[in-house]
């Protein structure tokens, strides 16, 4: 492994969060194998009660559980449990039922909606080239989902419902105090996760049992869920956010792969190009914001 320790900083950094991106993906693709036979309430209750416990684990042994003293940021955690909880329900069910790599290329819109909603929020200057850029990004997202076609169903406003949920949590994370540990927002993020399919489930009394292979994919769904949290957390700490956080967009190439080799999905010409522009000006748009964080760092 020297070759690992000999990679500069911001590398170990886009390796991670290619890592990252795998890991979630492979974790979107286990849900998808499971399929809907087991109801989406009992697969998040059983993969939340395993997640959250190897979570607890880790975060006992890097000792990186601490209640916030803050009452802001106690709230923080809690609105961004409650958004998780909304993003998990809308993106895993329209996952189901849509191709996988549609799925996941309109939820690569998260850096613009993210740049977009903290603009509007919490008024961070935006110059008119991001704006381009983010209205360019939306107009890749409309040629993915494509209201108004017979393939524009209620899956679509729910993927659609999950990346404004996903906006919410990044955007309330972003609010935290540096102090705050990640893993200990991540268990509350998870246990949120859990106890919201429990009730879900007891007041649905839908149940069914699992065969060995769905058993098999949630076990490894719930590892791959630990990687990707694990991998990210680890990003924040190396390289530069504006070099790493463009590599995100591999997840797209996986469920480009995975898509076509597990459920021979293939994306209309149209989504190809609605999915190129939203990696273009995601990238364009990480990459002004990170110049304008430099340029206002010496003050």
């Amino acid at each position: 492994m020297n070759w690992l320790s000999n990679l500069s900083d911001n590398a170990k950094g886009a390796l991670l969060m290619m890592c990252s991106m795998a890991a979630f993906t492979f974790n979107d693709l286990c849900v998808k194998g499971i399929g809907s036979d087991v109801p989406l309430s009992q697969v998040l209750l059983l993969r939340g009660a395993l997640a959250s416990v190897l979570i607890y684990l880790l975060a006992r042994y890097l000792k990186a559980l601490a209640w916030p003293a803050r009452a802001k940021d106690r709230w923080l955690i809690v609105l961004r449990s409650i958004a998780e909880v909304a993003a998990a329900y809308f993106f895993l069910t329209a996952l189901l039922n849509m191709p996988f790599a549609n799925v996941t290329s309109i939820l690569q819109t998260l850096p613009l909606t993210v740049t977009l909603a903290a603009a509007l929020v919490f008024k961070e200057p935006v110059g008119w080239r991001r704006l381009l850029a983010i209205a360019v990004g939306f107009c890749g997202m409309l040629l993915i989902v494509r209201p108004g076609t017979d393939g524009f169903t209620i899956h679509s406003i729910y993927v659609l419902c999950a990346v404004v949920c996903v906006t919410v949590r990044d955007l309330a994370a972003r609010r935290l105090s540096k102090d705050v540990k990640s893993l200990t927002v991540t268990l509350v993020g998870s246990i949120f996760v859990m106890a919201f399919a429990g009730f879900g489930s007891a007041a649905t009394g839908e149940w069914t049992g699992m065969s060995g292979a769905q058993i098999a994919l949630l076990l490894a769904s719930a590892i791959f869920v630990i990687g990707g949290y694990v991998f990210s957390v680890m990003v924040m700490r190396i390289g530069e956010v504006g070099f790493t956080s463009p590599f995100r967009y591999t997840a797209m190439l996986w469920a480009l792969v995975l898509g076509y080799v597990f459920f021979g999905e293939w994306p209309e010409p149209l989504t190809f190009v609605g999915a190129a522009l939203i990696v273009v000006t995601g990238i364009f748009t990480l990459y002004r914001e990170a110049r304008v964080k430099r340029r206002l760092k010496p003050a």
